[in-house]
């Protein structure tokens, strides 16, 4: 009877340690590495190209047909202001649901999937008012300072006032 208490002891705390982490997958541009909820990912494909739209902002690549769903490209380099990236087979686009929407980030790879405590997450410093905009917090991991996108502010302004 008292291995059954210390397994649902066990389970209890679990749950526990799941609700007060989160699962991420990491990506990088250029140095930095950046991450967002591993639950709004839905695929990550090899970069192949995206079809240019009129009237948006430098950092939309444009559309890509995927399955029947139209997902608008984003270059997230040229969103934090770095200029556009110039692709090459090697970068990928994380596929990604933000809200009832699917949207793709242009990074130049993944590189990890990690566990992080929510209590590990910082406010994101002053100083950089794309990174206070664009992030919704900092934390660190193995000793690297990841930038938790926020998606919605991606997003945000993606067309060109007429």
């Amino acid at each position: 009877m008292e291995a059954l208490d210390m397994r649902e002891d066990y389970q209890d705390n679990s749950a526990a340690a799941s609700q007060n982490s989160l699962q991420l997958i990491a990506f990088s541009i250029d140095e930095q590495i950046y991450g967002v909820e591993i639950t709004t990912v839905r695929e990550i494909r090899a970069w192949n190209g995206a079809t240019p739209l009129p009237n948006t902002r430098e950092y939309v690549r444009g559309v890509i047909n995927l399955r029947g769903t139209i997902v608008p490209i984003f270059d997230l380099r040229a969103r934090f202001g770095d200029g556009k990236t110039n692709p090459t087979k090697n970068h990928v686009v994380v596929v990604m649901s933000v809200g009832e929407k699917w949207i793709g980030i242009l990074v130049d790879a993944v590189s990890d999937i990690l566990t992080v405590s929510k209590d590990d997450i910082h406010a994101v410093p002053e100083g950089n008012a794309n990174d206070t905009e664009l992030l919704n917090g900092i934390v660190t991991h193995d000793s690297r300072m990841v930038g938790l996108i926020d998606l919605h502010a991606v997003v945000a302004g993606a067309k060109e006032d007429a």
